[in-house]
């Protein structure tokens, strides 16, 4: 027996949709105020104080091979520029070339936020697609879910490759990106441990650190914002301070001293264990620091993805109210106006 209350839809009878948030409704919720140019100013200070800080540190290494032989010193000089470039310049030039999503919006900038992540999702899909096809055995994306991108980019199915991205981002993705971080995190660690000196430690702490950001943003796919990448790039500053600063410390000649007469009888083991707990200290405290930049990158990175996602489906015909209500008030105005001129 056909149902009465349904209509042939199968809907319920007499129910309206549930409405679509408005951008008021997703600017009230979503939106912060941020400074757009503040951040850029950030991002450029605490990328040159990244820069300064490697090079200073490469170019005291550069003077200690110099003090030993004038030949050595310029080769290693050479070697050293080399390695700025490929380890500072280019993921720095390669992480800010990026796109990210546009999620910060008002009424007036909400549509062609709209727009440009729209191209942003196309961009990230055919990368992921083309890296599965290149790279043989990565393992980085779910070939399932990249097919279905594939044929969501050629049927032009938005709702399709949304679909399959999320899918991506809370599997293959994610699972990607915590093993990039651990091995990062295990880099910092044992570099850390056999580094003969705190400002070859730092310098290193700087390169693994910006190489992780970079790797994260080439798995996602985009980058984050300017304000949450000013955010990360000053954590860089950080952990790189600290990795010096903490390199510095003599911390295991306090806790071999508290062994007593234990070492005592037994030649060079007091300074072999001390030497051993110092790098054991000093590499779980790098691995940590690379450990908090690789979950805040994708704390940044997954939260804008989940904005954009949110914004795309904001009702923003509001503009077009907007400028109706307006017109309207316009020519009402204009309308007193004549009409009190002709009382007049």
């Amino acid at each position: 027996m056909k149902n009465d209350l349904l209509p042939e839809n199968g809907e319920p009878a007499g129910e309206d949709p549930a409405p679509k948030m408005t951008v008021y409704d997703y600017e009230q919720k979503y939106v912060k105020r941020q400074n757009a140019q503040g951040a850029r100013l950030t991002i450029g200070l605490a990328a040159a104080l990244i820069g300064v800080f490697l090079f200073a540190l490469l170019a005291l290494l550069a003077l200690r091979v110099f003090e030993l032989n004038l030949w050595a010193g310029c080769a290693v000089s050479a070697v050293l520029a080399l390695l700025y470039l490929f380890v500072y310049v280019v993921p720095l030039v390669k992480i800010l070339r990026t796109r990210y999503f546009v999620t910060n919006v008002n009424a007036f900038t909400a549509k062609k936020a709209q727009r440009h992540n729209r191209k942003v999702r196309h961009e990230i899909a055919e990368k992921m697609i083309d890296f599965t096809a290149r790279v043989e055995g990565a393992g980085w994306y779910d070939s399932r879910l990249v097919g279905d991108l594939a044929i969501a980019l050629q049927t032009k199915d938005e709702e399709k490759l949304k679909t399959s991205l999320s899918a991506l981002y809370k599997g293959s993705v994610k699972k990607s990106a915590k093993k990039l971080i651990f091995k990062s995190s295990l880099k910092s660690a044992a570099y850390a441990a056999i580094s003969p000196a705190a400002h070859i430690d730092a310098a290193l702490v700087v390169v693994v650190n910006l190489q992780l950001v970079k790797d994260l943003v080439f798995l996602y796919g985009f980058r984050p914002s300017d304000a949450g990448l000013a955010r990360i790039f000053t954590k860089v500053v950080f952990n790189s301070l600290v990795a010096y600063g903490v390199g510095g410390i003599n911390v295991g000649s306090s806790v071999v001293k508290t062994m007593g007469d234990a070492v005592k009888g037994i030649p060079l083991l007091g300074s072999a264990i001390s030497a051993l707990i110092d790098s054991s200290v000093q590499g779980l405290t790098n691995g940590a620091l690379t450990t908090v930049i690789g979950y805040q990158t994708i704390a940044f990175l997954q939260k804008e993805y989940r904005l954009q996602d949110i914004l795309d489906g904001v009702e923003t015909d509001t503009e077009v109210e907007i400028e109706e209500a307006c017109a309207e008030l316009e020519r009402e105005l204009k309308g007193k106006k004549k009409r009190l001129a002709e009382a007049g």
